[in-house]
């Protein structure tokens, strides 16, 4: 199965415009600092949770090969990434 990039796309967007909603008195130097660190460590998050999600939904698929014995097989593997 292929990557959801789609829904990466949409998680991103939505981190981002999430963030914009959070006002900031910029006459005040202490709110200015502690919420624009709050935006940028909520964005943080929810980026690296998108990403997560991003990579997980993706599948790999493998090749096993056995050799040297009689019960030598030869097979596919497939299974999410977790």
């Amino acid at each position: 199965m292929a990557l959801a990039t789609p829904l990466l796309e949409d998680a991103i967007l939505a981190a981002f415009e999430e963030s914009s909603k959070i006002t900031v008195d910029t006459d005040s130097s202490s709110d200015n600092s502690t919420k624009s660190k709050k935006a940028r460590k909520d964005t943080a998050k929810a980026l690296a949770k998108a990403i997560e999600e991003f990579v997980k939904s993706g599948t790999v698929t493998t090749t096993v090969t056995t050799t040297g014995s009689a019960s030598a097989q030869t097979g596919t593997g497939t299974g999410n990434i977790s």
